[in-house]
């Protein structure tokens, strides 16, 4: 590849690979030695306020990200001309998701991080691996917010779709240009970065109760509740069975 320095390619392109490795065998791992902790740990009987605010305020944030992410990273430029959306239009709305994901992002982390620093009980929960992938996250979200409000919508603006989505589509089509990453500026690399260390260390987190969802809720029959009156036993204690002999049938 011409024009790449052996530092770009290892940190661009080796590393990437690295992490996805560890991501599919770490969750094989777990899965089959560590199903009992296969869970979240939730915290909320530690403590409960600050948690039935700050979780699903930072859940949706995420999930709005999430949608953000596949929509200008996964999905080529050409097809959302394809269906009519022009770029400038496509900007304006990424900028203005972006920044309710990112309000909402920071809200929810507000409430979660509080509890988990200055509650004891809650953080004395947390182990050292997941102190690792919170930092992680935090760096994610910060460029983030960085990229979508100083650069997308207050600055001139950078046109990643022609650049970043090009290296990281490249990856999973197992031909990445490392150039557009590369020459990319150093709130995207970073971003970029601290993206795929979050993906290393996801196995060995709570992250994974992610894929724990209970989807099969959705088509799983209904629950049938059978009301019955109420009637007191013959002998309480007995349910109108009374003590005999052992060996004498009932």
């Amino acid at each position: 590849m011409s024009g790449v320095t052996g530092f770009e390619l290892w940190w661009w392109v080796i590393l990437p690979y690295l992490a996805l490795a560890t991501f599919v065998i770490g969750h094989i791992w777990r899965y089959r030695y560590d199903q009992f902790g296969w869970t979240s740990r939730s915290t909320e009987l530690q403590e409960k306020r600050l948690l039935k605010w700050g979780s699903p305020i930072f859940h949706y944030g995420t999930f709005a990200a999430i949608a953000g992410h596949v929509i200008g990273i996964l999905i080529p430029e050409r097809w959302t001309h394809a269906i009519g959306i022009p770029e400038p239009a496509y900007r304006w709305f990424s900028a203005a998701a972006g920044t309710l994901a990112a309000v909402l992002i920071i809200v929810g982390v507000a409430f979660l991080a509080g509890r988990r620093l200055f509650v004891a009980r809650v953080r004395a929960t947390t182990s050292p691996v997941d102190w690792v992938a919170l930092v992680l996250l935090a760096i994610v979200i910060v460029m983030g917010i960085a990229e979508t409000v100083g650069i997308g919508l207050l600055g001139g603006g950078y046109d990643y779709r022609q650049s970043v989505a090009l290296w990281f589509r490249g990856l999973f089509a197992g031909n990445p240009d490392v150039r557009p990453i590369a020459h990319a500026p150093f709130l995207y690399q970073l971003h970029a970065t601290a993206a795929w260390a979050v993906i290393a260390v996801w196995p060995f987190s709570r992250l994974v109760h992610a894929w724990s969802a209970p989807v099969w809720y959705l088509w799983r029959p209904f629950v049938v509740y059978r009301s019955r009156s109420a009637a007191r036993p013959n002998e309480p204690g007995t349910s109108g069975r009374r003590w005999r002999r052992i060996g004498v049938h009932y």
